[in-house]
């Protein structure tokens, strides 16, 4: 479109002998960069909240696509960092309190297993000696005592091993297990936030590409924003004219039915918009015309498109 009108107001320009001076000011044009806002990922917009023509803050909400996966995908996420976190933390402290209670409880019966057996290995070779008993007996009594030794040995070991922590290799396992654990947790969330999408600019609603309802590809334009202060004049000096004015400069900028408005210039073509012969004599240096770009500090409720004549 800009480019389109461009052409035709350099043509008309081209046309006019000497082109047209400041006496009658330089026909131009608005025209503005619009920004267009687009869903990260694709899906189903459950709400449009804003209108075409209402003006939209920087944060306000602008669509919101339907994020029923994304919750179900955080919660299994968020599940996964627990379990990480937890088997880390008992690797780290050892077993549970209640889990060497029941291992002492069973070191206890286990000495108390093995005092006995000595008791009864002990008056089992006194009756042997005695002669009031057999060798059998106490043969049978010197197995028991050996095997209530290994319990207690067992039991003993088994404590030893369930208050100690896990072993480095473990503990480095755990540790990126839970890393990873967080990190699917914190880009489950991020998805989850995108499913809003908020504007990135304060400015007007321009045109909504989409309605609720429908389903929106990523990257594709749901909203476009005029955002503000981006309003600009586009209009043509002949070659003339062009050392009169300078980036930075200010120039008054009208239109039919509107009071005239500052505006700053904020680019300046190097190249003419017409392609004489490559001699520029002063016939032809007459048809040059260079395309100027002017910021308006104060738009007035003007829109792009808007025809403007522009003065020094």
């Amino acid at each position: 479109m800009s480019d389109f009108l461009g052409g035709i107001f350099a043509a008309l320009m081209a046309l006019l002998p000497g082109g047209a001076g400041d006496a009658g000011g330089y026909p131009g044009y608005l025209e503005a960069d619009y920004v267009y806002v687009a869903p990260v990922g694709a899906g189903r917009l459950v709400d449009v909240t804003v209108t075409e023509g209402e003006p939209v803050g920087l944060g306000d909400l602008l669509f919101a696509q339907d994020d029923a996966q994304q919750q179900a995908l955080l919660k299994a996420a968020l599940a996964r960092r627990q379990s990480a976190e937890a088997n880390l933390d008992n690797l780290t402290t050892g077993s549970r309190a209640l889990e060497v209670d029941v291992i002492r409880a069973s070191l206890a019966k286990a000495r108390s297993d093995l005092a006995l057996a000595q008791s009864n290995l002990a008056r089992s070779e006194k009756l042997l000696a005695a002669g009031t008993t057999t060798q059998a007996r106490v043969e049978q009594d010197r197995a028991a005592l050996a095997s209530a030794q290994a319990q207690v040995a067992q039991f003993t070991a088994q404590v030893g091993v369930a208050e100690l922590p896990a072993r480095n290799a473990q503990q480095v396992a755990a540790e990126a297990e839970l890393e990873a654990a967080a990190a699917d947790a914190n880009r489950a969330q991020l998805d989850l936030r995108d499913r809003q999408t908020t504007a990135p600019v304060a400015g007007i609603v321009d045109r909504l590409f989409y309605s609720a309802g429908e389903i929106a590809t990523a990257g594709t334009p749901v909203v476009s924003i005029l955002p503000a202060g981006a309003l600009k004049a586009r209009f043509f000096v002949p070659e003339a004219d062009r050392s009169a004015l300078a980036v930075g400069g200010m120039v008054q900028v009208g239109c039919d039915g509107c009071t005239a408005m500052s505006a700053r210039i904020t680019y300046f073509a190097s190249e003419p918009q017409t392609t004489p012969p490559v001699i520029y004599s002063k016939e032809e240096r007459g048809r040059l015309v260079y395309l100027v770009e002017a910021e308006l500090e104060a738009p007035g409720g003007l829109r792009p498109g808007q025809p403007v004549t522009v003065t020094r």
